[in-house]
């Protein structure tokens, strides 16, 4: 399984804040924003960035000029629907958005799961991440979200 995928500002953010920053180096292919590197200058650029392997893309806002959300979102989703990657975002109303658009879009417990399904966290260690997110960032995931995640890895 190959998988190409665009981030914006939130899955780097809260990946870093749960000392998994490096679960991005999973998909085959990431593209970053630059709108999104200008977001993360603005707020303070986690460390373990730069040990990232990703390309820089700017994208084409006027693609997208029904969409209210910030511009890191916004761009990510431009991208996502110009080469037909996955989303990923931590945002609900980018993900109700790229949804609506027909966008695959995950966010960090989705990149956690991955680290799973490709046999570089063992389910306990991708649980303990998952729990972490929620319990230990700035990310908002309810216990029913962290718990049926948990349950998925379980079942694998």
């Amino acid at each position: 399984m190959t998988v190409v995928a665009v981030t914006d500002t939130g899955p780097l953010i809260h990946l870093s804040e749960a000392g998994a920053l490096e679960l991005l180096s999973l998909p085959d292919r990431l593209f970053v924003p630059q709108t999104v590197i200008e977001e993360l200058e603005a707020g303070g650029v986690p460390a373990e960035f730069d040990d990232l392997e990703f390309n820089v893309v700017t994208a084409d806002f006027d693609s997208l000029p029904e969409v209210d959300l910030d511009p890191g979102e916004t761009a990510a989703l431009a991208i996502a629907r110009e080469r037909d990657c996955v989303l990923l975002t931590d945002d609900l109303d980018a993900r109700e958005q790229a949804t609506e658009r027909g966008v695959e879009v995950h966010g960090s417990i989705g990149v956690v799961a991955l680290g799973n399904v490709r046999g570089d966290l063992d389910c306990d260690e991708a649980a303990t991440i998952m729990r972490t997110l929620q319990r230990e960032t700035s990310l908002f995931v309810t216990d029913a979200v962290v718990e049926r995640g948990i349950e998925l890895l379980r079942e694998q």
